[in-house]
């Protein structure tokens, strides 16, 4: 799936992003202010969440309860050293729940990421119009 998209469009971005994911794990890659967290804040709502999210790039992770009390795992690992910070929280055990796992900067952790995941690619234009790019890994 490639889609080009305005922030108005946001709801509906995140509700193919959910429909067109073969798997739970979703892998955020983009640059730097380009609008994962914010796409990753209506999936979130989308998957029946009705909390506050934020960003986890202290914590590492912030786990959320839907309405139907499935957990949601929204994970940023911009601020890690190595994978073995990944590894010591357990990170494993997140991705093998068969919960969403929603993972901003998962290059800094790309020898522990499980192969049956989904890559979400996002780029900005000089009109701030972003293109996602969904990838389902086997």
């Amino acid at each position: 799936m490639v889609k080009n998209y305005g922030l108005n469009e946001i709801a509906d971005v995140a509700k193919e992003v959910i429909s067109n994911s073969k798997h739970k794990i979703l892998l955020f890659f983009g640059e730097m202010g380009v609008g994962k967290t914010t796409l990753i804040k209506e999936i979130v709502k989308q998957l029946g969440v009705n909390d506050n999210v934020n960003s986890p790039t202290f914590s590492l992770v912030n786990e959320y309860l839907s309405e139907n009390g499935e957990a949601v795992y929204h994970f940023d690992f911009y601020r890690i050293n190595d994978e073995n910070e990944a590894m010591d929280m357990g990170i494993e055990e997140y991705f093998y729940s068969n919960n969403w796992c929603l993972v901003e900067w998962p290059n800094k952790i790309e020898n522990l990421l499980p192969l049956e995941s989904v890559n979400v690619t996002i780029t900005i234009n000089s009109n701030q119009q972003r293109t996602i790019t969904l990838k389902n890994n086997e």
